[in-house]
Protein backbone atom coordinates (compact mmCIF):
# COMPACT_ATOMS: atom_id res chain seq x y z
CA UNK A 1 0.00 0.00 0.00
CA UNK A 2 1.24 3.51 -0.90
CA UNK A 3 2.55 5.99 1.64
CA UNK A 4 1.02 9.31 2.92
CA UNK A 5 2.70 12.50 2.03
CA UNK A 6 3.31 12.92 5.73
CA UNK A 7 4.84 9.36 5.90
CA UNK A 8 7.22 9.51 2.84
CA UNK A 9 8.38 13.18 3.97
CA UNK A 10 9.46 11.51 7.97
CA UNK A 11 10.66 8.66 5.69
CA UNK A 12 12.90 10.37 3.81
CA UNK A 13 13.93 12.66 7.27
CA UNK A 14 12.64 16.33 5.59
CA UNK A 15 10.45 16.25 8.28
CA UNK A 16 10.19 15.20 12.23
CA UNK A 17 7.39 13.32 14.01
CA UNK A 18 6.85 16.59 16.40
CA UNK A 19 5.88 18.81 13.17
CA UNK A 20 3.84 16.19 12.01
CA UNK A 21 1.91 15.69 15.08
CA UNK A 22 1.51 19.25 15.23
CA UNK A 23 0.23 19.25 11.82
CA UNK A 24 -2.40 16.58 12.21
CA UNK A 25 -3.36 18.24 15.89
CA UNK A 26 -3.97 21.85 13.68
CA UNK A 27 -6.07 20.00 11.21
CA UNK A 28 -7.87 18.17 13.54
CA UNK A 29 -8.78 21.49 15.90
CA UNK A 30 -10.07 23.46 12.54
CA UNK A 31 -12.03 20.25 11.52
CA UNK A 32 -14.08 20.26 15.08
CA UNK A 33 -14.39 23.97 14.99
CA UNK A 34 -15.87 24.08 11.58
CA UNK A 35 -18.43 21.69 13.02
CA UNK A 36 -19.24 22.74 16.04
CA UNK A 37 -19.02 26.63 15.29
CA UNK A 38 -20.04 26.04 11.77
CA UNK A 39 -17.11 28.41 10.86
CA UNK A 40 -16.54 28.28 7.13
CA UNK A 41 -12.43 28.61 6.45
CA UNK A 42 -11.42 31.18 3.96
CA UNK A 43 -9.02 29.84 1.44
CA UNK A 44 -6.95 32.72 0.25
CA UNK A 45 -5.75 30.88 -2.44
CA UNK A 46 -8.87 30.04 -3.77
CA UNK A 47 -9.80 33.57 -2.99
CA UNK A 48 -7.38 34.65 -5.13
CA UNK A 49 -7.97 32.08 -8.09
CA UNK A 50 -11.36 32.99 -8.22
CA UNK A 51 -10.75 36.75 -8.30
CA UNK A 52 -8.33 35.72 -11.14
CA UNK A 53 -10.68 34.04 -13.12
CA UNK A 54 -13.33 36.65 -12.83
CA UNK A 55 -10.58 39.35 -14.06
CA UNK A 56 -9.57 37.35 -17.00
CA UNK A 57 -13.48 36.71 -17.80
CA UNK A 58 -13.73 40.41 -17.57
CA UNK A 59 -10.31 40.92 -19.83
CA UNK A 60 -11.90 37.95 -22.77
CA UNK A 61 -15.45 40.37 -22.55
CA UNK A 62 -13.63 43.14 -23.08
CA UNK A 63 -11.36 41.95 -25.63
CA UNK A 64 -14.35 40.41 -27.43
CA UNK A 65 -16.11 43.32 -27.53
CA UNK A 66 -13.71 45.34 -29.10
CA UNK A 67 -13.02 42.61 -31.75
CA UNK A 68 -16.40 42.68 -32.14
CA UNK A 69 -16.36 46.50 -33.11
CA UNK A 70 -13.75 46.39 -35.27
CA UNK A 71 -15.56 43.61 -37.25
CA UNK A 72 -18.77 46.07 -37.44
CA UNK A 73 -16.43 48.67 -38.78
CA UNK A 74 -15.08 46.73 -41.31
CA UNK A 75 -18.68 45.28 -42.28
CA UNK A 76 -20.09 48.85 -42.65
CA UNK A 77 -17.01 49.85 -44.91
CA UNK A 78 -17.16 46.57 -47.50
CA UNK A 79 -21.50 47.64 -47.49
CA UNK A 80 -20.09 51.15 -48.78
CA UNK A 81 -17.73 50.03 -51.40
CA UNK A 82 -20.14 47.89 -52.32
CA UNK A 83 -22.41 50.26 -52.54
CA UNK A 84 -20.38 53.03 -54.37
CA UNK A 85 -18.61 50.32 -56.98
CA UNK A 86 -22.06 49.17 -58.00
CA UNK A 87 -23.35 51.98 -58.48
CA UNK A 88 -20.82 54.56 -60.06
CA UNK A 89 -21.98 57.00 -62.93
CA UNK A 90 -19.85 58.38 -65.36
CA UNK A 91 -18.49 61.55 -65.24
CA UNK A 92 -18.76 62.28 -68.75
CA UNK A 93 -21.57 61.83 -70.93
CA UNK A 94 -20.69 60.29 -73.90
CA UNK A 95 -21.29 63.29 -76.27
CA UNK A 96 -17.57 63.57 -78.02
CA UNK A 97 -18.24 67.46 -79.04
CA UNK A 98 -18.18 68.54 -75.98
CA UNK A 99 -15.51 69.63 -73.14
CA UNK A 100 -15.60 68.69 -69.84
CA UNK A 101 -16.19 71.10 -67.12
CA UNK A 102 -14.46 71.86 -63.82
CA UNK A 103 -16.65 71.12 -60.90
CA UNK A 104 -15.33 72.08 -57.32
CA UNK A 105 -16.38 71.13 -54.14
CA UNK A 106 -15.23 70.97 -51.22
CA UNK A 107 -13.74 67.94 -48.99
CA UNK A 108 -13.70 69.28 -45.23
CA UNK A 109 -11.06 71.98 -45.92
CA UNK A 110 -10.01 71.11 -49.00
CA UNK A 111 -11.26 72.40 -52.27
CA UNK A 112 -11.20 69.43 -54.59
CA UNK A 113 -12.15 69.60 -58.50
CA UNK A 114 -13.52 67.03 -60.81
CA UNK A 115 -13.96 67.20 -64.87
CA UNK A 116 -17.10 66.24 -66.11
CA UNK A 117 -19.52 66.74 -68.90
CA UNK A 118 -22.11 69.89 -68.79
CA UNK A 119 -25.07 67.41 -68.71
CA UNK A 120 -23.17 65.21 -65.38
CA UNK A 121 -22.44 68.83 -64.11
CA UNK A 122 -26.65 70.18 -64.15
CA UNK A 123 -27.14 67.00 -62.73
CA UNK A 124 -25.22 67.24 -59.88
CA UNK A 125 -26.27 70.97 -59.65
CA UNK A 126 -30.18 69.42 -59.83
CA UNK A 127 -28.95 67.02 -56.79
CA UNK A 128 -30.10 63.78 -58.86
CA UNK A 129 -25.93 62.96 -58.20
CA UNK A 130 -23.83 63.11 -55.06
CA UNK A 131 -19.87 63.30 -55.16
CA UNK A 132 -18.40 60.51 -52.60
CA UNK A 133 -15.46 59.72 -51.23
CA UNK A 134 -13.84 56.14 -51.90
CA UNK A 135 -10.32 54.73 -51.28
CA UNK A 136 -8.86 55.44 -54.76
CA UNK A 137 -11.16 58.88 -55.24
CA UNK A 138 -14.02 60.51 -55.74
CA UNK A 139 -16.48 58.98 -57.66
CA UNK A 140 -20.59 60.41 -58.68
CA UNK A 141 -23.33 58.51 -57.53
CA UNK A 142 -27.49 58.85 -57.40
CA UNK A 143 -28.80 60.71 -54.64
CA UNK A 144 -30.76 57.49 -53.28
CA UNK A 145 -27.29 55.58 -53.20
CA UNK A 146 -25.80 58.16 -51.42
CA UNK A 147 -28.69 58.78 -48.47
CA UNK A 148 -27.63 54.61 -48.30
CA UNK A 149 -23.92 55.47 -47.87
CA UNK A 150 -24.96 58.20 -45.24
CA UNK A 151 -27.00 56.09 -42.98
CA UNK A 152 -23.78 54.36 -42.57
CA UNK A 153 -20.80 56.90 -42.62
CA UNK A 154 -22.05 60.56 -43.07
CA UNK A 155 -17.96 61.26 -43.29
CA UNK A 156 -18.55 59.45 -47.29
CA UNK A 157 -20.59 61.89 -48.37
CA UNK A 158 -18.72 64.31 -49.91
CA UNK A 159 -21.16 66.82 -51.97
CA UNK A 160 -25.12 66.87 -52.07
CA UNK A 161 -26.76 69.74 -53.56
CA UNK A 162 -29.64 69.10 -51.18
CA UNK A 163 -26.97 69.89 -48.44
CA UNK A 164 -25.60 72.93 -49.35
CA UNK A 165 -29.36 74.93 -50.69
CA UNK A 166 -30.02 73.70 -46.71
CA UNK A 167 -26.82 75.69 -45.35
CA UNK A 168 -27.85 78.93 -47.92
CA UNK A 169 -31.78 78.81 -46.76
CA UNK A 170 -30.22 78.73 -43.03
CA UNK A 171 -27.49 81.87 -43.78
CA UNK A 172 -29.97 83.93 -45.92
CA UNK A 173 -32.97 83.37 -42.99
CA UNK A 174 -30.07 84.46 -40.33
CA UNK A 175 -29.66 87.92 -42.91
CA UNK A 176 -33.65 88.28 -42.54
CA UNK A 177 -33.84 87.79 -39.32
CA UNK A 178 -31.34 90.64 -39.11
CA UNK A 179 -33.07 92.92 -40.93
CA UNK A 180 -36.54 92.01 -39.67
CA UNK A 181 -35.98 95.06 -36.87
CA UNK A 182 -35.78 97.33 -39.08
CA UNK A 183 -39.25 98.67 -41.54
CA UNK A 184 -38.77 99.07 -44.94
CA UNK A 185 -40.48 102.36 -46.60
CA UNK A 186 -43.12 101.82 -49.00
CA UNK A 187 -42.95 105.21 -50.46
CA UNK A 188 -39.14 105.44 -52.03
CA UNK A 189 -39.21 107.11 -55.34
CA UNK A 190 -35.91 106.57 -57.47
Amino acid sequence: MALSLQEQLLKAGLADKKKAKQVRQQKHKQAKAKQKHKVEETNEAKLAAEQAVEAKKAKDRELNQQAKLEADKKAVAAQIKQLIETNIQPKTGGSKGQEDVVCNFTDGTLIKRMYVSPAVQKQISQGKLAIVKLAAGYELVPMPVANKIAERDQACVVYRADNISVEDQKSSTEEDDWYGDYEIPDDLNW
